[in-house]
């Protein structure tokens, strides 16, 4: 009995479990029929770490995409317009991103994205941001 006193008491010492609410604006989109992917990404920006993910019909040139419960820790938003309904984020034979995509962070396009670029801090209450659609090539 006295156990199970001390483990109910550690719990309620211990307080509710910390979330944050993680508002995105992704601007830029391209007014076609299409779907908006945003995901929240940790330890890198490859598929396998960007678990956290919605996805919307475009309706809009800017659109919001609201993470609730969110653990707070380090993470980065990628974004992109799935224009072709596969998807996926299309790329040509040198990996450049066919269809519009942004990440959060610097909006630099000199360089292959990195997480520690990318990257944004996550506490609670949480956080508002933005990431900018854009082209790595002119559209055919």
């Amino acid at each position: 009995m006295r156990r199970v006193l001390f483990a109910l008491a550690a719990s309620l010492v211990a307080g509710p479990a910390l979330a944050a609410t993680v508002e995105v604006t992704v601007d830029g989109i391209e007014p076609v029929p299409s779907t908006l992917y945003v995901a929240l990404c940790q330890d890198g920006l490859s598929e396998a770490e960007c678990r956290i993910g919605q996805n919307a019909p475009v309706r809009s040139t800017s659109q919001r995409a609201v993470f609730e419960d969110v653990a707070p820790g380090t993470y980065a938003v990628a974004a992109f317009q799935d224009q072709n309904g596969d998807r996926r984020l299309d790329r040509t034979g040198l990996g450049l991103p066919t269809e519009p995509y942004g990440f959060s962070g610097a909006p630099e396009r000199t360089a292959r994205p990195d997480f520690a670029r990318a990257q944004i801090a996550v506490r609670e209450p949480g956080l508002a941001l933005r990431v900018r659609l854009v082209r790595a090539l002119p559209r055919r």
